[in-house]
């Protein structure tokens, strides 16, 4: 790719790339003739420089963690694509307003504070002349249902955001395992290029594993969850047949 070719790959200016090369952010390009020609590389780091920043590092702090990884780097920017893998499974869709509003069974379009709750739980993000890009399409059929069944996006975003919260804890259970487990140890063994592949290996495993995990604990509890409710019920019902059988007793 020609610099203007990776600007436009990765909606970035070309202003910027080059101010990245200068801080010594990304790799010297490959020089043919008078021209510079970059790669899946290039991509691949400004990706991870857009990551590090979301997580709130500056652009020195994150000059100084990719020197430090040296001639690892490659093997950092795979560490990197990995961790990023399980949320790159589903294809996005482009939907606009009106047929946002059509999904969530609706007769206009959404308001636009649902819209904001929206991308803010990271379920839609808004990218040009009034589209959405919509992050988990299977997300937004369980709002479809959710819509069949008489409930609003409002409604259908409460339960998004609760469950989201509990998914939160899950997650971070998992990755603190990987952390003290797996990274912490080949962090202190000061990274050993060998061991890269290990540590992708790990991660690997690890994704499915709490996917199934998680999976498989929600049946239980939903299963424990749906017998207690039912219980309770029944229970509330005999309670309440015993006193209007004491009523009409105490009447006589």
């Amino acid at each position: 790719m020609t610099i203007d070719e990776l600007a436009r790959r990765t909606g970035m200016t070309v202003r910027n790339i080059r101010a990245h090369q200068s801080r010594g952010l990304l790799p010297a390009p490959e020089v043919r003739g008078r021209t510079g020609y970059y790669g899946d590389e290039h991509v691949a780091r400004i990706e991870l420089i857009r990551d590090m920043q979301s997580e709130g590092l500056n652009l020195e702090a994150i000059r100084r963690m990719l020197e430090g990884v040296g001639g690892a780097s490659s093997e950092m920017l795979d560490f990197t694509r990995a961790l990023r893998a399980p949320f790159e499974e589903e294809e996005p869709e482009i939907l606009t307003a009106a047929e946002l509003a059509e999904r969530w069974g609706a007769d206009e379009d959404p308001a636009p504070e649902v819209l904001s709750r929206a991308e803010k739980l990271g379920v839609l993000r808004e990218i040009a002349d009034g589209r959405y890009e919509v992050i988990s399409p299977r997300l937004m059929r369980a709002g479809a249902e959710l819509a069949e069944l008489g409930l609003g996006p409002g409604v259908a975003l409460d339960v998004v955001e609760n469950v989201r919260r509990h998914a939160q804890g899950v997650s971070r259970t998992f990755i603190d395992l990987f952390v003290r487990e797996i990274w912490e140890p080949f962090e202190a063994a000061g990274r050993p290029e060998e061991d890269w592949q290990k540590v992708l290996d790990a991660l690997e495993r690890l994704r499915p594993l709490a996917s199934d995990a998680l999976l498989a604990i929600f049946q239980v509890a939903m299963s424990e969850a749906t017998e207690q409710a039912f219980a309770r019920t029944v229970q509330r019902e005999r309670g309440d047949g015993r006193r209007q059988r004491g009523s009409r007793r105490r009447r006589r």
